[in-house]
């Protein structure tokens, strides 16, 4: 099978995320997009929009002005957020997750009851990330518009300063859910409320700042920012999907599991390395196992003997035949009336 094709725009649905603080707007404008994106594409289905903090409820009016129908599900389960987008890619135009924070809560401290743990170490995560991974991968791939939502955090970092000294410093800000999903959506946008004049009373902005656009070039957004953010502000780059064509994102069928069926495939030769090296190590302490300088010098003696060297880190870089070969002259020695060198 040839992998290489000629390239062409299969990115058909709109995958973006909003985050901000509280009262920045991200429910608000994703519904906004929403509409506008519904308007677009002259869809007859309805929007979808998966409900953590019941701010669809405040949306209902906007979607009956607009004659769209909303259908909803107020849940926080990371178990129903992954059958959500499978029903609204069969059933809906468009999904409105809000609050993905939530359900990355919700994720995590379902593993820890199920783990019976009261913290999350270093050890846990590959299980975690595992886990979430199916979600991103949905969002990528389906064929489904998706808007996400989420709260802000912020983003620290080690700073050392020209006197030498090392201090964490915010950076930046950051949607407030699992580390990399920040990476996944094709246009990200961070939401803030600010005053519009320092008079007291005298009300606020949204303001909204483009962080990332893949089209970056032709669309013209990443870095821009809009006050009071409409669905036109992000039609550069709505424009520039394939909409209506099939959506291609990633071939999540293709896998390299055979490679780790395959007894020559890297990591297992290094196993085998290593496994040799254990019994080489255990053969050489059968014959001398103690620690006084006699039984030291034997064994220096023995590995000139047997790899012409007297350093084990070069024995270490020895081939895996020369290992083999070495470790069956071992066991000869060590077993001299029931081995012998094949």
């Amino acid at each position: 099978m040839k992998l290489l094709q000629k390239a062409k725009n299969e990115t058909s649905f709109l995958k973006m995320a909003f985050y901000g603080e509280a009262g920045s707007g991200k429910t608000y404008t994703s519904t906004l997009v929403a509409l506008g994106l519904h308007k677009l594409i002259k869809s007859k289905k309805p929007c979808a929009f998966l409900d953590t903090e019941t701010g669809s409820d405040f949306m209902i009016p906007t979607f009956k002005e607009a004659k769209i129908d909303l259908v909803v599900a107020k849940t926080r389960a990371f178990k129903d957020c992954l059958d959500i987008i499978d029903e609204a890619e069969k059933d809906c135009a468009i999904l409105i997750i809000d609050s993905l924070t939530h359900i990355w809560n919700e994720m995590t401290e379902s593993y820890c009851r199920e783990k019976k743990i009261s913290r999350i170490t270093i050890s846990h995560w590959p299980a975690i990330k595992q886990t979430w991974r199916q979600l991103t991968t949905k969002f990528i791939s389906s064929s489904l518009h998706i808007i996400l939502a989420g709260r802000s955090a912020d983003k620290w970092e080690d700073i050392i300063d020209e006197a030498g000294v090392k201090e964490v410093k915010k950076v930046g800000t950051k949607m407030r859910s699992e580390t990399e999903i920040q990476y996944e959506p094709n246009l990200l946008v961070e939401l803030e409320q600010i005053h519009k004049s320092p008079k007291i009373g005298s009300g606020w902005t949204h303001r909204a700042w483009v962080i990332k656009d893949r089209w970056n070039i032709q669309s013209k957004l990443e870095g821009k920012h809009f006050d009071n953010p409409m669905f036109e502000d992000f039609l550069p780059h709505i424009e520039l999907l394939n909409l209506g064509k099939k959506h291609r994102a990633i071939d999540t069928d293709r896998t390299s599991d055979e490679l780790f069926k395959n007894k020559n495939n890297g990591y297992e030769l290094h196993r085998q390395h290593n496994i040799l090296l254990e019994k080489v190590k255990e053969e050489i302490y059968v014959l001398y196992p103690r620690q006084n300088s006699e039984d030291k010098t034997s064994r220096s003696n023995l590995l000139k003997e047997i790899f012409d060297t007297r350093s084990w880190t070069e024995v270490e870089g020895k081939r895996l035949q020369e290992l083999k070969t070495g470790l069956e002259l071992l066991e000869v020695k060590s077993n001299p009336k029931e081995k012998e060198i094949k």
